[in-house]
């Protein structure tokens, strides 16, 4: 598990959540701690094992 911190794309907030970068690339909803929404959570690990998170609105692709 690794830990990210970002902005809430909603309310600007700095947030930080777990991630299990073990399991891959990974698209899921989470909600902000700070405003409760839900926030797309896009998580991809590359083959040398770094890897990048990305945060959007719930209807952003």
């Amino acid at each position: 598990m690794e830990e990210f911190t970002d902005q809430c794309p909603y309310c600007g907030e700095m947030i930080s959540m777990l991630i299990d970068t073990s399991a891959g690339d990974q698209h899921y909803i989470e909600d902000c701690a700070v405003c409760c929404r839900p926030i797309q959570v896009r998580v991809t690990v590359e083959m040398d094992g770094s890897w990048q998170v990305q945060l959007n609105h719930e209807n952003e692709v």
